[in-house]
């Protein structure tokens, strides 16, 4: 029997940025593929749209990605500096706090208060920073791994639907690209629950719904701009 349980946890930040990317990266640059094969027989402008939503999404991925995440690490680290100060000015209310967090979650006050204690003897922002403010090494924010995760994701999963456009004529992209990219999204969806220890089946389910609404409503902006012209 191993000393320590398998937990899923750590593995969340990575797998929200690298799922999220990939998913992004197979609806867009396959949603842009149907959409514009829905109003032009021309390679070329399937291909070319293809291409930029390719490489304007894995930018923008990357920039938003990296953006957001940095303005939750800016949180945690003034949070940090600031119950730093709390902690050196008045320990003795800080650790107090920190008693009171514990009775909450069951603990009797004597418990608590030697817990406590003993934590802040061990490393007090340690213990306010997990049990106070909620950030720890597994949770907090890591902007350039999210941003590159996402960037990278966004690629191999655009990859995908844009190769169909050099393997499938005009008039047959449309569904291929339909059927492949829901296939890819339902292995992505599969995979992803599988590493995050939850159900496989709502993941596929889940994402292949809303998979193949995106698309359906890209192709009917295609045809609505063929009718137009």
């Amino acid at each position: 029997m191993s000393e320590l349980e398998q937990h899923y946890v750590n593995r969340s930040s990575w797998i929200r940025a690298a799922v999220l990317g990939a998913n992004d990266g197979i609806l867009s640059v396959g949603s842009i593929a149907v959409g514009v094969a829905s109003a032009t027989s021309s390679f070329e402008p399937i291909a070319v749209a293809s291409l930029a939503g390719l490489v304007a999404g894995s930018l923008s991925m990357a920039a938003g990605e990296y953006v957001s995440v940095s303005s939750q690490s800016d949180i945690e680290s003034a949070d940090l500096a600031r119950e730093a100060i709390e902690l050196e000015e008045m320990p003795e209310v800080e650790e107090m706090e920190l008693a009171k967090i514990y009775v909450k979650r069951g603990l009797t006050l004597e418990t608590a208060k030697e817990v406590a204690r003993q934590l802040h003897e061990h490393n007090a922002l340690e213990a306010h920073a997990r049990d106070e403010l909620g950030i720890n090494e597994m949770t907090s924010a890591q902007p350039l791994q999210a941003a590159g995760a996402s960037a990278l994701s966004f690629v191999l999963g655009g990859l995908l639907p844009f190769s169909l456009v050099f393997v499938f004529e005009p008039e047959q992209l449309y569904w291929a690209e339909y059927i492949f990219s829901i296939s890819f999204l339902a292995l992505l969806g599969g995979i992803s629950a599988w590493l995050g220890g939850s159900s496989v089946f709502k993941s596929i389910l889940r994402i292949s719904i809303w998979g193949t609404v995106t698309m359906v409503l890209s192709s009917l902006v295609g045809s609505w701009v063929q009718l137009a012209v």
